[in-house]
């Protein structure tokens, strides 16, 4: 575990966005089984997931990753360019229903209009920025976190990768010009959390869109991670962190 900095350290808020800016881990999910079950029929694999199945075993991951999981634990190789196929294509059915089913929410558009005028955010996800983009736009937070300061593990990075791989959120303080001590990750999986934790960085778990019957698990899996706190909305990361002198 990493402490949060004291008052005047920190620079930048770094949020995870599925799951934690928005509640998009349940739809995300019923558009990308589809596609993943497509994906294993083509290899031959009989074997067909839920949504609810994909996400109590994947959150924190992409699909790039979890279609790669898959397709080995059934004993099938995926070449690198059957992968980005099939990625192209989850990217464009699971980015367009977001898109339809995601609205803005007060309860996160606010707080983080105050938090902005004390620090500066991005986000740094495992998603494509093409969903990122339909996901802002549909949930009013593209003002808040332009383009220029969106990480995606999937398209930002020389090689792709996933969290809880570090490079990601490496790679986003590199950009911003600040050291991992001075910036505070959100993040709502044990993926997410560990992957920014690696990095050096002060993280917060976020249980604001976690069901009720899996908080307790998720808070212990957060913790486990390394987390110095878990919130349960986004006015109590307000109080928590210190007002900075930037």
């Amino acid at each position: 575990m990493i402490d949060l900095p004291r008052a005047g350290e920190v620079r930048a808020l770094l949020l995870d966005a599925d799951g934690n800016l928005f509640p998009s881990e349940e739809p995300a999910f019923v558009a990308s089984a589809d596609v993943t079950n497509r994906l294993l029929a083509s290899l031959g694999v009989s074997r067909a997931y839920t949504a609810e199945e994909l996400r109590l075993t994947t959150t924190g991951k992409n699909f790039r990753t979890t279609a790669a999981d898959l397709a080995a634990g059934h004993g099938r190789v995926l070449t690198p360019e059957v992968l980005a196929d099939w990625v192209a294509e989850e990217k464009k059915v699971v980015s367009d229903y977001l898109g339809q089913v995601l609205r803005p929410d007060p309860a996160v558009l606010e707080p983080l209009h105050r938090l902005a005028g004390r620090y500066r955010l991005a986000v740094v996800s495992s998603s494509a920025l093409s969903r990122l983009d339909e996901c802002f736009r549909a949930t009013g937070l593209a003002g808040l976190l332009p383009a220029g300061r969106r990480y995606s593990a999937e398209d930002s990075l020389p090689r792709p990768t996933s969290k809880p791989d570090p490079a990601i959120y490496l790679y986003a303080v590199r950009q911003l010009g600040v050291a991992p001590a001075q910036a505070v990750a959100v993040e709502d999986s044990w993926p997410g959390a560990r992957s920014a934790v690696a990095a050096g960085i002060p993280t917060v778990g976020n249980l604001v869109f976690v069901p009720p019957a899996e908080r307790v698990a998720r808070r212990a899996a957060l913790e486990d991670a390394g987390v110095a706190l878990v919130i349960e909305s986004w006015q109590e990361l307000e109080a928590a962190l210190p007002v900075s002198v930037e």
